[in-house]
């Protein structure tokens, strides 16, 4: 079996592809049913953020074709139109990528910590739904180790760099005095959490939160001294907020053109500045061409996450490094569990060769025969069907000058040869 990593992310696809492809909450389950049953799949996981979807299986071999399928149909998304845009890894390849992606190498923002707790989140959907089996519950496991070595042996982590620290920053541009706007922060999850926290390290001190379920919502402000509303009451906010910063799992658009130019009426052509981080969009698009809005996706972030990258690289270096260890330890870990496998074959294929010597000796003596000749007989016999296999096959070795079998063959059967004192 083949251990596969397949998928988009913000380096391959546009905004526009990766949020008809993400998976939301509810779709999460029955996507990991539905590849469950594949026959060609064993085990499987599912990582599904605003910057990538990934599909992680134990597969049989060329199995990211059929993924690749299941996908498409999944989303009902023609299937060249994700070919184009879609990368595969197998072993250990897969299990760097993965690596790579937990402690943010492979992120927009480098070495973002979000990632991570998204990956347990995945980790946790995926056992819950019975997908994963040994491979990939120690592939992950052994992930999580070496994310855990890579943050505290490394400064990747100690600068607040993420998306929402790269949506406050490009607000901080526009605004000269964050003391004075008030901010509209959509959704209630991570995200929006550390919108809240960079925003108030930045200085503005009014803000609001409104989300789908008002008690969340309320929690959430309730630690920033701000305002809660639900969703329905988001026109009458936006006639007073400056900034508008969106990220939720809403499947459609929450805030539309025509909302938009309700409120800048309302606020006399004030200008807002807008950052949609979902995927799938929160905010409409068309948004973007009203004059007094200042309208900005996860993909217009760009500017600012490559300065932080900067910031970064040193530690990544060291961050690949590690990586490069975790996967030599993991390889090795997977050749010893292969080859236990291989040994409980050959001690079964041995433990058959001896019950069959064994019953045939005790029918022997069953019948009155001598048992020293018996005994002998059972020596004999034994020691041919255990040495039958390996002989053919050091001898077909030998016929088809497999030097390289030979040297195993005298390695695994032979004991070293004594050395003088």
């Amino acid at each position: 079996m083949t251990l596969l990593a397949l998928g988009i992310n913000h380096k391959t696809a546009t905004v526009a592809v990766r949020e008809r492809v993400a998976f939301t909450p509810t779709q999460l389950e029955s996507a990991l049913s539905e590849l469950r049953h594949i026959p060609q799949v064993q085990e499987a996981a599912v990582l599904s953020t605003c910057n990538r979807t990934e599909l992680y299986c134990v597969t049989e071999a060329s199995g990211e074709r059929v993924i690749l399928d299941w996908l498409s149909h999944f989303h009902g998304l023609p299937v060249d139109d994700l070919t184009s845009c879609a990368y595969h890894y197998l072993d250990n390849d897969a299990a760097r990528h993965l690596m790579r992606v937990a402690v943010g190498l492979d992120s927009m923002v480098l070495g973002e910590p979000q990632i991570l707790g998204q990956l347990k989140e995945a980790y946790q959907s995926a056992r819950q739904a019975r997908g994963l089996g040994g491979e990939l519950e120690l592939l992950f496991q052994h992930t999580f180790s070496v994310a855990k070595q890579v943050r505290t042996r490394t400064g990747i982590g100690q600068n607040p760099v993420s998306v929402a620290y790269a949506a406050v920053s490009l607000a901080s541009r526009i605004f000269d005095d964050f003391g004075r706007s008030r901010a509209l922060l959509i959704g209630a999850g991570e995200t929006i959490e550390l919108v809240a926290r960079h925003l108030r390290e930045a200085g503005v001190r009014e803000m609001i939160v409104a989300n789908r379920t008002r008690e969340r919502a309320e929690l959430l402000a309730g630690e920033f001294n701000a305002e809660a509303i639900s969703l329905n009451e988001i026109p009458t906010a936006l006639e007073r907020s400056d900034i508008v910063i969106s990220s939720t799992a809403a499947p459609l658009p929450i805030l539309g053109k025509g909302m938009a130019e309700r409120a800048l009426k309302k606020r006399r052509h004030r200008p807002i500045f807008m950052v949609d981080i979902a995927v799938p969009r929160d905010i409409e698009p068309e948004v973007g061409d009203l004059d007094d809005v200042f309208l900005y996706t996860v993909d217009d972030l760009h500017e600012v996450i490559q300065e932080n990258r900067r910031h970064r690289q040193a530690a990544a270096d060291q961050a690949e490094s590690l990586i490069e260890h975790g996967v030599g330890v993991w390889l090795h870990e997977r050749r010893i569990r292969s080859s236990g496998e291989l040994i409980r074959r050959y001690r079964d294929q041995a433990e058959s060769l001896r019950a069959l010597s064994e019953r045939q000796a005790l029918a022997r003596l069953a019948r009155g025969e001598d048992p020293e000749t018996v005994i002998r007989l059972l020596a004999h016999q034994l020691t041919n069907r255990l040495l039958h296999r390996p002989t053919v096959a050091m001898r077909e070795a030998s016929g088809g000058e497999r030097r390289d079998l030979l040297s195993a063959a005298e390695a695994l059967l032979l004991d070293p040869p004594l050395t003088k004192p």
